[in-house]
């Protein structure tokens, strides 16, 4: 699940973690707070509150490229852009035990990331069409199964994700996904349902339907 807004106020953070809440209890594991146009005060504010929200679950919060935010607040992680600092350098300053992830747009960039070492998993993107990046280039499934099938570390599929695809990006190799809209737009009720539907795409055997 990775969030994503305009802008922090006391309304919409509230409303922003009973939903981090509802999904995790429903079964996500990752929850990514992806919040660029906050100050750093706002956003460790919303960390926390994410953190509690989760808290007595496996599930685990990890801070959109601010290290700093995440080390602070006391994040289970950090999710590094395509363009950030290098994964071996976080790795030597952050805690045992921390999650670093990096977004990756092609095989070949997978492929050296991977290589340089400190990563945990990668998100590789964008596969579908998504409306949270309107015009940004998509890459299909080939791609994703290249990238999936030439690096020990593990892959998640972003962009355009429903759960009608996610049986294609299971058999492309992906070790999961991530998603904005899908966990964004649904009614809360119906969260749990989405979820579940989500979670047997990657619960099967591959090749079975």
């Amino acid at each position: 699940m990775v969030t994503t807004r305009q802008q922090s106020s006391v309304e919409n953070d509230a409303a922003l973690v009973a939903r981090i809440g509802a999904a995790v209890r429903a079964g996500v594991h990752l929850v990514q707070i992806r919040e660029p146009e906050f100050e750093s005060r706002a956003l460790t504010r919303l960390v926390e509150d994410a953190l509690l929200a989760v808290r007595g679950t496996t599930a685990r919060v990890i801070v959109n490229d601010r290290v700093d935010v995440a080390l602070a607040a006391g994040a289970h992680g950090v999710h590094l852009r395509g363009d950030s600092v290098a994964a071996p350098r976080v790795r030597a300053i952050a805690p045992v035990p921390f999650l670093i992830g990096r977004s990756v747009h092609s095989p070949e960039e997978a492929e050296r990331v991977a290589r340089e070492g400190g990563l945990d998993y990668l998100i590789f993107g964008t596969v579908f069409s998504s409306s949270s990046k309107p015009g940004a280039h998509t890459t299909g499934l080939a791609p994703l199964a290249a990238a999936c099938a030439g690096i020990p570390v593990p892959v998640l599929a972003i962009g355009g994700m429903t759960p009608e695809r996610l049986g294609v990006v299971a058999e492309s190799g992906a070790a999961g996904f991530a998603a904005i809209n899908l966990f964004a737009d649904c009614p809360l009720d119906a969260l749990p349902s989405i979820v579940e539907r989500s979670a047997r795409a990657f619960d099967r055997p591959r090749g079975v339907p």
